[in-house]
């Protein structure tokens, strides 16, 4: 993530704009479980389809969940701001959100994927 805002190059506006827009859906659908605690337990109890980690919070926070996520093997989508994050659920800030519908979660993925050259793995991770 080596752009002047901390935004990987290939995630433009329009894409962040339209995964914002997607994890804001469905949190007011109860789709997405949102904060490290709550997507750490729907991570363990095999629920979670993928997660957005936003990656300019302390490294307790990121040490909290993300040693879960790759053991359970979740996608994991690197997000520059905890506060675009929290924006999108109603939150002032918040570390993880984690997506626990199917259709939702391909919906961010083709979203993140569309604006990824081939080959660019610095976002999407398991």
């Amino acid at each position: 993530m080596s752009e002047e805002q901390g935004v990987p190059p290939s995630l433009d506006e329009t894409v962040r704009r339209k995964v914002l827009g997607l994890v804001g859906l469905g949190a007011r659908g109860r789709l997405v479980v949102v904060g490290t605690e709550q997507v750490k337990i729907a991570a363990q109890k095999g629920n979670l389809q993928l997660a957005l980690v936003a990656q300019d919070v302390s490294r307790h926070s990121l040490e909290k969940v993300v040693p879960v996520l790759r053991a359970r093997r979740v996608e994991m989508v690197e997000w520059p701001s905890a506060a675009e994050l929290g924006g999108a659920v109603g939150r002032e800030t918040t570390a993880a959100i984690g997506i626990v519908d199917q259709a939702l979660a391909r919906g961010i993925r083709g979203a993140v994927a569309g604006a990824a050259p081939a080959g660019d793995a610095t976002r999407v991770s398991r």
